[in-house]
């Protein structure tokens, strides 16, 4: 008999199976979202190698930003978090990857039964007391086999979800990478505008001397004295908040490593060298470099195989069930052969009427996966826009440099003119106020323009994915 049983269960099994056929859960294929002409650039060529393969240690030629870019990476707290995500999603992958494994319980209880004088059985017994105690030993064997892909869509979603959450962590360290750089390059920046401040304010000390001097011989008037004071305070008071602001970026750039708000160590930016060229790779090379990207093609499987999921609820659950155990009124008996007691039990279940709640589950994950293909082509528009955003930012401020540095020095060439021209009495005051206006305007929009190339290489870096290696 039990032959026979066993038998009828491994033929429910076997049909099962051969069932299986009948649906299989789709495989995930990318979809076109990349073309040839995704990159709008006309100056960079593009071919198999990127610069997104620089390591951010070979990119950055300035030692003591790469240590505090080290430091950032060990200590951010957002980099933190990101792990802490990770841990989360490994953990449910894991669950995911068991969900092949059957479940089993085991129990121990005593059950005390007293019958009721007013019961039947009481009734039919009126002078007898039931008292009966049952010792037991249980066992719960459940196993649900996976016939049409559930648990297998359900294990590469959850490890979709695991996937994703590392290329969050990836984007945040390439974000972390960026925004340390930006901010150290912005610090050099003010340092150098500082310095160039300082100088102007000695510079204008000593012309308030000079004006003096030819005020009290008669060739200007106190107005041309009131004038260059004015400058003076002026170039002053820009230093106040060439100051403030380092102090902000210094507190900003702290944060970023981690620690409490601190003076920062720095070099200077004309020690500044970049060591890669300008290539960004094909397209395609986006979607494997780009952390963002990965994620919403991530998160496109996960929404997939989920589709799936709900899909295969729409078919009958084939599972197996078992109890056993020891079972006794007399806990010395309890442990003998004669205690032993088992049943087996496989099931196939077709949900018919469940409030069309399988349906609505199918409809919300096709929504779903449509979301989330929307957001993946998003992601990859929004990633070339960048590219090619950073691109021509970089090509702009390096032409814009070599102006700018023209200006400058045409406009520092005048001001040193015009200054020997008001000593020997052939300019007034006003021409020299203005070509030193437009000198110090000029040296310092130079700073701002080389910090702009800096800063649009650093996007560049990330926009194409660096900052992985």
């Amino acid at each position: 008999m039990k032959k026979q049983n066993l038998s009828q269960i491994i033929g429910c099994v076997l049909i099962v199976f051969t069932m299986q056929s009948c649906f299989v859960a789709k495989k995930y294929t990318r979809p076109e979202v990349v073309d040839e002409q995704l990159y709008r650039t006309d100056k960079i060529h593009q071919d198999t190698t990127s610069m997104a393969n620089v390591s951010w240690q070979t990119l950055f030629s300035d030692t003591v930003l790469t240590h505090y870019i080290q430091e950032g990476l060990n200590n951010n707290l957002d980099i933190r978090t990101a792990l802490e995500n990770i841990n989360i999603a490994q953990s449910y992958m894991k669950q995911g990857a068991w969900g092949y494994a059957p479940t089993l319980n085991v129990g121990m209880n005593y059950t005390n039964n007293v019958i009721s004088d007013n019961s039947p059985q009481g009734r039919v017994n009126p002078n007898n007391t039931f008292n009966t105690g049952i010792y037991a030993l249980t066992g719960q064997f459940s196993w649900e086999i996976d016939a049409w892909g559930k648990i297998r869509s359900d294990k590469k979603a959850s490890i979709a979800g695991y996937m994703q959450s590392v290329a969050f962590h990836q984007a945040v360290k390439t974000q972390l990478i960026s925004a340390i750089a930006t901010s150290y390059f912005q610090l050099l920046a003010l340092d150098e505008q500082k310095n160039i401040t300082k100088r102007t304010i000695i510079n204008r000390e000593n012309s308030i001397a000079t004006i003096q001097a030819l005020k009290e011989s008669g060739q200007e008037s106190e107005v041309a004295v009131k004038q260059i004071q004015a400058q003076l305070y002026n170039a002053q008071a820009l230093l106040i908040d060439i100051e403030n602001n380092i102090k902000l970026t210094e507190n900003t750039f702290s944060i970023l490593l981690g620690k409490n708000p601190e003076s920062i160590s720095r070099t200077t930016l004309p020690e500044q060298k970049i060591n890669t060229d300008l290539v960004i790779g094909v397209p395609l090379q986006m979607l494997t470099n780009r952390p963002d990207v990965k994620a919403a093609e991530l998160e496109l499987i996960q929404a997939f195989e989920m589709t799936n999921v709900a899909k295969s609820n729409f078919y009958p659950s084939f599972r197996i069930t078992a109890n056993g155990g020891l079972q006794s009124i007399k806990f010395e008996d309890l442990f003998n052969s004669t205690s032993l007691f088992s049943s087996i039990i496989g099931g196939l279940t077709q949900p018919l009427f469940n409030g069309r709640r399988i349906k609505t589950q199918h409809e919300i994950a096709l929504a779903n996966q449509e979301k989330s293909y929307l957001n993946f082509k998003k992601s990859v528009l929004n990633a070339s826009k960048e590219v090619s955003d950073a691109l021509y930012n970089y090509e702009s401020a390096k032409d814009k440099l070599v102006l700018k540095e023209q200006e400058f020095q045409s406009l520092k060439l005048a001001s040193e003119y015009s200054e020997e021209l008001l000593t020997q009495g052939m300019a007034n005051y006003l021409d020299v106020l203005t070509s030193r206006e437009s000198s110090l305007s000029a040296e310092l929009a130079c700073v701002n323009t080389e910090l702009a190339q800096l800063t649009n290489l650093v996007a560049l870096y990330r926009a194409v994915g660096g900052g992985l290696k």
